[in-house]
């Protein structure tokens, strides 16, 4: 077995488009099963562990962290034009301890210590490359994982809400036509201002987008991505606000504040960056635990979301806390990013501790 040292993963110190272009090859990899049973939204997979939107930046990402135990792989949002990435640096290593949320500034690391400021600013490629991208990259992967699409709608000058809507819609039902096993519409991204990187903080609008997805995913299970949201009366209001649309949340999109080097001047122009990570862990088992609660006090017949987990996940004790806490699914995105052999340790722990 190969050691993580070996592995190839994102290299933080070349640009996105290179990323995009070398990406790994799948890898021969012993997995070890994860004992028993395991839905996601409804589908039966092998276990909790997944990857949500941000790593896996095409099919051959896909294929390659497939290869290397994860059930569920998240393909990076999407959208209904081409996007260019934001400049380096795109992955920023922090100084921070456990985020509250609360905090108006993290200082910047000279190393990775488990928690960075990511910007990427949700790029897409061409509409007609992600498509094709994501048809011959269902065909691949094996049967019994699940491809989520995640897509997002690229707000205009002279739009209105109905058109972002409709938008969103748009690349869902393109995802759909091209294999996507399951939607998930990105309504928080903590690095643009706009409207649709805000949405989860607006229920209201947030139901709107959410009922025009639904009418065109149908029956393929469809899931809403969302910031942080500490408050309970913010927390409820969405809730409720999707309950009609969503077969689950995933949550937590890492949590937003200022960048600043060690003589105190803000990096990224001043602009709040998503710290992700092991700082991000308490505050997502927080939020996970509140909205598992709300889910517990609908009354019957409400429909109920899965809830999919993420945010400083790196263990196994760390998987079984989430999933403990409410949780459905636990994804990784910064844990996989540097150890690509995460979920193989995660699923040989789980095994043993069964």
């Amino acid at each position: 077995m190969p050691g993580s040292e070996v592995l190839p993963r994102y290299n933080p110190q070349q640009t996105y488009e290179w990323n995009y272009e070398h990406a790994p090859e799948p890898v021969h990899q012993e997995i070890p099963a994860v004992p028993g049973s395991w839905s996601f939204c409804g589908l039966p997979v092998p276990s909790p562990l997944g990857i949500p939107a941000g790593p896996l930046l095409n099919g051959k990402w896909v294929l390659y962290y497939a290869s290397l135990g994860f059930d569920v792989l998240t393909y990076k949002t999407v959208r209904s034009a081409s996007r260019v990435c934001y400049p380096l640096p795109n992955l920023q290593p922090v100084q921070t301890s456990s985020l509250k949320g609360t905090e108006s500034e993290v200082s910047l690391s000279a190393e990775m210590q488990g928690s960075w400021a990511v910007s990427f600013g949700m790029p897409s490629a061409d509409p007609d490359v992600w498509r094709r991208d994501v048809e011959q990259t269902r065909r691949q992967l094996p049967e019994e994982k699940l491809l989520s699409v995640s897509v997002v709608g690229s707000l205009q000058p002279d739009w209105s809400l109905e058109d972002l809507a409709d938008d969103y819609a748009r690349c869902a039902k393109w995802a759909i036509e091209s294999g996507a096993d399951c939607i998930e519409t990105n309504f928080s991204c903590p690095n643009v201002c706009t409207r649709d990187g805000q949405l989860y903080q607006q229920p209201a609008a947030a139901a709107l987008v959410a009922s025009r997805v639904k009418a065109v995913t149908g029956t393929i299970p469809y899931l809403i991505k969302i910031g942080h949201l500490s408050a309970r009366a913010d927390a409820r209001e969405f809730l409720q606000a999707v309950l009609p649309f969503a077969s689950g949340i995933v949550m937590t999109n890492s949590v937003a504040t200022t960048v600043v080097n060690q003589q105190g001047t803000p990096l990224f122009s001043g602009e709040q960056r998503g710290i992700c990570g092991a700082a991000t862990k308490q505050v997502s088992l927080d939020q996970l635990r509140l909205f598992a609660e709300l889910i517990s006090e609908l009354p019957a017949g409400r429909p109920r979301p899965d809830l999919v987990s993420c945010g400083g996940i790196s263990t196994a004790d760390d998987a079984q806390a989430f999933l403990a806490a409410g949780a459905n699914a636990t994804h990784l995105a910064t844990a996989a990013m540097c150890d690509p052999l995460i979920a193989c340790q995660i699923r040989k722990a789980l095994a043993a501790a069964s």
